[in-house]
């Protein structure tokens, strides 16, 4: 098992409302002004702390939190706070800083996963960040008893071209260090959707993957939902915040399409 899509290109059927223009990579406005745009994101959820107090809050199961490539869980801490102070039993990862699909990250996810929901007698939601949120999809595929929904932050795991995302040159130079290219999954186009409730959080505004590789055809317990964000500001905006704790807040064995809040409609423009 990896969690990364494949490098080998792939066309969308021509009848499929995701039929892109393959190759389509990040605008490099939106690349370039990443941090100064990750710094507002961080503003905004300082200003808005008091809104997100107001978030849905949910029945207090376990959560594991998956950072990005790159990224260790220093990268989520806020997140994660936010998430526990809404009552909900946050894990982080664990296993250092995320390179990729290395042996030690793949077996220790699937270990985290049993472990988790072991120790709380249930299934458990997983918020995955950029390549986190490909793991975390994986960890649904392989374990759908034990992983009660799915939710991706700018994570690029229907990508039909390695132009698609900003991170592949990185990706690639740590490719000596990951599992064998023969473990790697099928690409996204060719599976059935993941067996969990999932939610891919999206930003056209994303400097680092682009935003057509984030999505999927809508479907029952499956649903895409566009905010303005940059990518490495995804874990501090408050658009994407609330947004998490709505989903998390559905009572298990239930979902519904998100709804914006009264007031709230503006921070989430419709899909294209």
């Amino acid at each position: 098992m990896s969690a990364v899509p494949s490098d080998e290109v792939f066309e969308a059927p021509a009848t499929s409302p995701l039929h892109l223009v393959r190759g389509s990579a990040p605008g490099l406005f939106w690349y370039l002004t990443e941090p100064t745009r990750c710094a507002l994101d961080v503003g905004e959820f300082v200003a808005t702390r008091a809104m997100l107090r107001g978030a849905p809050s949910g029945d207090g199961h376990p959560v594991l939190v998956f950072p990005g490539l790159g990224a260790a869980d220093s990268s989520t801490v806020m997140l994660r706070r936010f998430l526990s102070g809404l009552g909900y039993e946050v894990n982080p990862w664990g296993l250092g800083r995320n390179i990729g699909p290395t042996r030690k990250a793949v077996d220790g996810m699937h270990a985290l996963v049993k472990k988790v929901s072991d120790a709380y007698g249930g299934p458990v939601s997983i918020v995955g960040w950029s390549l986190g949120g490909i793991f975390a999809r994986e960890m649904a595929r392989d374990h759908p008893h034990r992983v009660r929904q799915v939710i991706t932050l700018g994570s690029p795991y229907n990508m039909s071209d390695p132009v698609q995302s900003r991170a592949m040159p990185a990706f690639s130079l740590l490719s000596r260090l990951h599992i064998p290219k023969d473990e790697f999954p099928p690409l996204e186009s060719t599976r059935p959707p993941i067996p969990v409730p999932a939610t891919s959080v999206y930003s056209k505004t994303d400097g680092i993957v682009s935003w057509e590789s984030c999505v999927e055809e809508p479907g029952p317990r499956r649903e895409n939902i566009q905010v303005s964000s940059s990518h490495l500001g995804y874990g501090f905006n408050s658009s994407v915040l609330w947004v998490v704790a709505d989903r998390l807040a559905q009572a298990e064995g239930t979902w519904a399409p998100f709804a914006a809040p009264p007031g709230m409609a503006r921070l989430y423009p419709r899909a294209a």
